[in-house]
């Protein structure tokens, strides 16, 4: 058997990046996948992959962070799989400035993206997870959160606050065989990277002793980990993915 054999997972951000390696790896391990994205192209083509690999597949097009959408795309969710058993929030943006020029609307938009747009699927999520008395949650958060960065407050914040809540979160289910965890990426060769100036990659690159950036197939691989029968006794657990950029 493979290790998600029978499972039905939930992925945001998974139109592309390190969403979409999540949910074909996921897949590969004989998982069904639930595909949402902000737009309905991306979440199909990703689901059409995964079609092709010979497991069921559904596309969802959903703004994480407006909650009346979210409640509706999980009711629909619920309906189309039957039942959830893993959820990955890893739908993000950012918007960097220095802090003295940054908007309400930036910062208001990378909060309610990455941080509501979490709460919004786990709550939407949490009544179903509590019933059948199992589940995993797994945030994508980012070293970002753990140490902060110039231009970037917003984004730090965010992140953080993905950290303090999948904790509370990691207290509230435990009793209900629910585990809750975070991944902490370091920086990896995604979309959002891809606009780093190669001056700025080679800056990077001397913070991180492996010497590489990370691929999505680094986090893919973390996030089956916490998925998996592995990782029944980890909760409330931050896993940094950052080839040892960050230390404690």
């Amino acid at each position: 058997m493979s290790e998600l054999d029978g499972q039905i997972a939930v992925v945001t951000g998974a139109g592309r990046g390190i969403g979409r390696a999540i949910a074909l790896k996921f897949s590969a391990a004989g998982a069904d996948v639930a595909c949402v994205s902000r737009t309905e192209a991306n979440s199909q083509k990703v689901a059409d992959e995964i079609k092709a690999l010979g497991r069921n597949a559904w596309a969802y097009a959903v703004d994480v962070a407006d909650a009346e959408a979210v409640g509706a795309c999980a009711k629909q969710i619920s309906s189309d799989c039957g039942k959830i058993d893993v959820l990955v929030n890893n739908a993000g943006v950012t918007r960097d400035g220095l802090l003295m020029r940054m908007s309400d609307e930036d910062w208001d938009t990378v909060l309610n993206t990455n941080l509501k747009g979490a709460f919004n699927f786990v709550k939407a999520f949490t009544r179903p997870l509590i019933k059948q008395k199992a589940g995993r949650i797994i945030n994508v958060a980012s070293v970002i959160g753990l140490i902060g960065n110039a231009g970037q407050a917003n984004y730090a914040a965010s992140k953080a606050g993905l950290i303090g809540f999948t904790k509370s979160v990691a207290r509230e289910l435990a009793s209900r065989g629910v585990t809750a965890n975070v991944i902490a990426p370091g920086f990896i060769e995604t979309d959002m990277t891809s606009v780093l100036s190669d001056e700025q990659k080679e800056g990077i690159l001397k913070e991180v002793p492996l010497g590489r950036l990370g691929q999505g197939d680094d986090i893919a691989n973390a996030a089956l980990f916490l998925a998996g029968n592995g990782a029944g006794y980890i909760t409330g657990q931050v896993l940094t993915v950052d080839g040892g950029m960050v230390m404690s």
